[in-house]
């Protein structure tokens, strides 16, 4: 279905959840926060980040550690709850919040009476306007009290972490579970009132086959997931220490990685799922994220593809990113400092950048370059990039017409390489970032 180019693929690209990338950030005015906190109007959304795991697996690039001893999770909790305070009172009253997401790390590392104590601050501190929620769930640690929970407080979209089915893939990444585990955790959220359920899957791990991959895509069909995340494993052990522990000449070639994001793509579409973006997938129909796609409405934040309109994302936790339109901050990442911050009174961002009318119009090209395929590039713009993008237009990879660059069907794999050619910020050496497929 798609052909394979690998000369257009050599460079790996950043995901673009945000623009500019995470990897650009740098030391921002200590009041910068606030103040964007000061001039937000309208509806926003929190992101509440748990950076807290029971078991730790080798690929896991996130911002999480064992949770260990209970006195450690509490006292991040106690900083988190003072977090909540200090931006509540920051931010103006007359600010609505919309969406709830809750990840880490494991949210459910935590007891679920804290997580009930966590949304009753959230509750307390912010105006909630009938908030759509989620949540992000390991199934090795879900229990039928922690689904309790979820249903006492309204959560309507959970995620799981599946990865993949395959026990060989499961023991060579570190994340063995059960398909009964998995169908357990999946009753208990249904009985619960969840009403979108997503599986995080994933290519190119360690031995994983074709066969391994379409298995494990057919069982997460059969268990009636709404929603599918398809991601390329991203094998970085320089940056992800952990990832040392995981065999890096298991790992398929990038032709292999290609066929198998084909494969994948090719089995969704026939088989009751539409896509969204580049890597996601989702029931027509019924689902606000297909929705969205369908109506042109959809978004890209640091949750991935989403439906969320708001174009303010406050994240409450170590390592979690707020943005702004005009302003990208994240809290500092160790939490050892992100305690102590709170502790005398700090709002714990730290680094970031200040967002430019040039980068606000480059961001918004990306992002409707990788949500609706296509977008109006300016002249100033086009000029730069009109080169670059001779090799995809040759290829029928993507068209140009009256300044309208639009990705072509079969582009949809080269969507995030297109869109780099408009980062002006690439100047990180490319072993940063990961394959773009």
């Amino acid at each position: 279905m798609w052909n394979y180019h690998p000369d257009l693929l050599r460079v790996p690209v950043p995901r673009y959840t945000s623009y500019p990338t995470a990897a650009d950030f740098g030391e921002v005015h200590p009041d910068a926060f606030a103040q964007a906190l000061d001039r937000t109007r309208g509806d926003v959304s929190l992101y509440v980040h748990i950076p807290f795991c029971e078991k730790i697996c080798f690929y896991c690039g996130c911002n999480t550690a064992a949770a260990g001893k209970r006195s450690r999770l509490k006292s991040y909790l106690a900083a988190l709850h003072r977090e909540i305070e200090l931006v509540g009172q920051r931010l103006p009253r007359s600010v609505r919040v919309g969406r709830i997401a809750f990840g880490g790390g494991s949210p459910n590392a935590i007891t679920p009476g804290e997580f009930g104590d966590l949304v009753d601050a959230l509750a307390r501190h912010f105006r909630l306007d009938h908030p759509v929620s989620s949540i992000e769930i390991d199934p090795r640690t879900m229990t039928r009290e922690w689904a309790d929970a979820i249903g006492q407080t309204g959560i309507e979209r959970a995620s799981l972490g599946v990865q993949t089915f395959a026990p060989h893939c499961q023991s060579a990444i570190g994340r063995v579970q059960s398909e009964d585990t998995i169908m357990r955790t999946v009753d208990w959220l249904r009985d619960a009132g969840v009403s979108s359920l997503n599986f995080d899957l994933m290519y190119g791990l360690p031995g994983q086959s074709s066969e391994d991959l379409i298995d494990s895509l057919h069982r997460t069909r059969v268990l009636g997931a709404d929603r599918i995340a398809l991601f390329g494993y991203a094998h970085v052990p320089h940056i992800v220490l952990r990832q040392r522990a995981i065999d890096g000449d298991a790992l398929p070639g990038q032709e292999e990685r290609f066929a198998m994001a084909a494969q994948g793509y090719a089995y969704l579409c026939t088989h009751g799922y539409m896509p969204v973006g580049f890597d996601h997938f989702a029931k027509p129909g019924g689902d606000p994220l297909a929705r969205a796609t369908t109506a042109g409405l959809l978004r890209r934040n640091f949750q991935g593809f989403t439906d969320d309109p708001s174009d303010v994302l406050i994240g409450l936790g170590s390592s979690a990113i707020s943005s702004f339109p005009d302003l990208l901050v994240q809290n500092e990442k160790n939490s050892g400092r992100y305690r102590m911050m709170l502790s005398q009174g700090q709002l714990p961002a730290s680094h970031g950048i200040v967002r430019n009318v040039e980068d606000q119009a480059r961001g918004d090209l990306i992002e409707r370059l990788l949500c609706q395929g296509h977008a109006h590039v300016p002249d100033r713009i086009m000029q730069d990039v009109l080169g670059s993008l001779a090799p995809f237009v040759e290829r029928a990879l993507a068209s140009i017409s009256d300044n309208y660059l639009t990705i072509c069907p079969d582009g949809l794999p080269y969507a995030r390489t297109i869109a780099a050619l408009f980062d002006t910020y690439r100047v990180e050496p490319a072993r940063r970032f990961s394959a773009a497929v």
